[in-house]
């Protein structure tokens, strides 16, 4: 019978049919393939570590976690890691008492200091999130880091709870980003690998945990910390992010930043999209206006076709990709940064970057690209002393050599749970 009916069918009618089949299938095997190699690396991960197992995670070093973390950061989600740690930095704006520090200073409340400071911190970020944690560069950073701090902290300008909310959202908005945004959520090693890292940064800056509900007695691994670091997060934000005219002051300059090269005529649509992205408590503390609810359509639709493509039709980012901020240093020590997103501060200003079709754009808006005005943007790089306001500049040499010496003896790469008493 089946024969009969393909007796009765034109050929043409039946070529189409099997190259229609045909495709359909290739497609389909193409999808199983992609999503298959999506979760290779997850799989290559876990493999090549030995915490397959919650018990395992109490043993879980710091150098292994820097590892783990950087897969994350480097090649299975970079966009987003890169992005929530953007926004980590903007939510700690919705505390008054921060923003007032920043206001006060003139840090990120000012145009003509806002965007050197974001520098400066991504430029410190990046030095710890891209080297070991023994290693020279990240012991340097965090020394410097700890002396600008130090600044702030001895007038008491800065409590050791700013700093320990600052610290949780580093380890808390990557995993709300991914979650929310990424093809996929992090497996609990994935966020015990932040939450040991986090915790390691917190134990070199001198941050004490004393809030959290196990500090006497310890925590069994990164998981129950990081768990304990979100409750005391969160009650921490239900009192203290509250709406100040210094909360907008600051917010508005960082926007301006995030939307650098953006066209003007789509600024206000811009600040639009990134107001539907915040929360609404932390909305409210910045002063911003709710949009139209066809702003969250617009984000639900890009964000859940983005997640439907990279795990289905996207292959893997390949390790010859992975995104890396930072140059290799250059051979008289100078560090640069690989890209740009709002002014070009430490990037180098090479032909394609001064004349590629990112300059280009920059151009045609009138923003400037590296190297242009001079030393303005530092397009010679830094050096990790350099990094600051201009209050810490030339300043904290020695105090930064004793943080390395101490840091030396005590970073050792190893697990930052094994002493279970809290600072």
């Amino acid at each position: 019978m089946a024969l009969d009916l393909l007796d009765c069918l034109p050929a043409s009618a039946i070529l189409h049919n099997v190259w229609t089949s045909s495709v359909l299938l290739i497609i389909l095997l193409y999808t199983l393939l992609a999503s298959h190699l999506r979760y290779a690396r997850q799989r290559s991960t876990l493999e090549a570590f030995p915490y397959k197992t919650r018990q395992s995670f109490a043993q879980m070093t710091d150098n292994d976690a820097f590892e783990i973390q950087l897969i994350i950061m480097q090649l299975e989600f970079p966009f987003t890691f890169y992005k929530a740690m953007q926004f980590a930095l903007f939510r700690t704006y919705g505390i008054p008492s921060i923003s007032k520090v920043l206001v006060a200073t003139s840090q990120l409340s000012d145009v003509a200091t806002a965007s050197k400071r974001y520098a400066d911190t991504a430029a410190l970020l990046r030095e710890f999130l891209s080297h070991r944690p023994s290693s020279p560069r990240t012991l340097e950073a965090i020394a410097r880091m700890n002396y600008i701090h130090s600044l702030y902290q001895q007038s008491g300008a800065i409590s050791n709870d700013d700093m320990l909310f600052t610290l949780s959202l580093f380890v808390l908005e990557p995993c709300r980003w991914i979650e929310r945004y990424e093809w996929r959520a992090l497996k609990d090693f994935e966020k015990c690998s932040l939450a040991v890292f986090w915790k390691s940064i917190g134990d070199a800056m001198g941050i004490s945990y004393r809030r959290l509900e196990s500090a006497e007695e310890g925590w069994v691994d990164g998981v129950h910390w990081l768990e304990e670091l979100q409750a005391w997060s969160e009650q921490y934000e239900r009192k203290n992010m509250l709406p100040h005219p210094n909360n907008k002051r600051t917010a508005d300059e960082t926007v301006a930043i995030l939307l650098w090269g953006i066209p003007k005529s789509l600024k206000s649509f811009g600040k639009r999209v990134v107001s539907a992205l915040m929360d609404d408590r932390l909305r409210e503390a910045m002063m911003y206006e709710k949009p139209s609810e066809s702003y969250y359509t617009l984000l639900a639709c890009i964000f859940g076709l983005r997640k439907f493509l990279l795990r289905y039709v996207s292959p893997p980012r390949p390790s010859f990709l992975r995104q890396d901020y930072l140059e290799k240093l250059s051979a008289d020590g100078r560090s640069f940064f690989r890209g740009w997103e709002g002014p070009p501060y430490y990037v180098r200003p090479t032909f394609l970057r001064r004349w590629g079709p990112e300059a280009w754009a920059s151009r045609l808006q009138g923003l400037p690209v590296p190297g242009d005005e001079g030393e303005k943007y530092h397009s010679r790089g830094y050096k990790i002393p350099e990094i600051g306001p201009r209050i810490a500049a030339g300043k904290g040499t020695e105090k930064a050599r004793e943080t390395v010496a101490r840091l030396q003896e005590t970073r050792t790469g190893g697990c930052p749970f094994v002493t279970v008493k809290a600072s």
